[in-house]
C-alpha cells in the first residue's frame, strides 16, 4: 500500500519540528462547470526544521505524530 503525497507551500514554520502546509487544488463545479481553487492546511512533520516559510515542499501521508500530524516531510518540490 502506497502513502498518498501531496505537493504545497510551506505557510508557517515557527512550531518547533512541525510545519504547517497549503495545498492548493482545482476543481470544477457540478452545475456550472466553472473552475475553481480550494485549499486545505495540513500539519507535517519537518524534523530538522529545515524548510522555511514559501517553500515549496512535498509532504507524505503517516501514522499519527500527535494530535493533528498525520503528514510528514518527504524533500522540496521540484517546481
Amino acid at each position: 500500500m502506497t502513502q498518498k503525497q501531496l505537493t504545497g507551500i510551506v505557510v508557517s514554520d515557527k512550531m518547533d519540528k512541525t510545519i504547517v502546509v497549503r495545498v492548493e487544488q482545482l476543481k470544477k463545479h457540478s452545475k456550472y462547470l466553472r473552475r475553481f481553487k480550494a485549499h486545505e492546511t495540513y500539519k507535517a512533520h519537518d524534523e530538522k526544521n529545515e524548510y522555511k516559510e514559501g517553500e515549496h515542499v512535498v509532504i507524505e501521508e503517516t501514522r499519527p505524530l500527535s494530535r493533528d500530524k498525520r503528514w510528514r516531510v518527504i524533500g522540496k518540490a521540484a517546481i
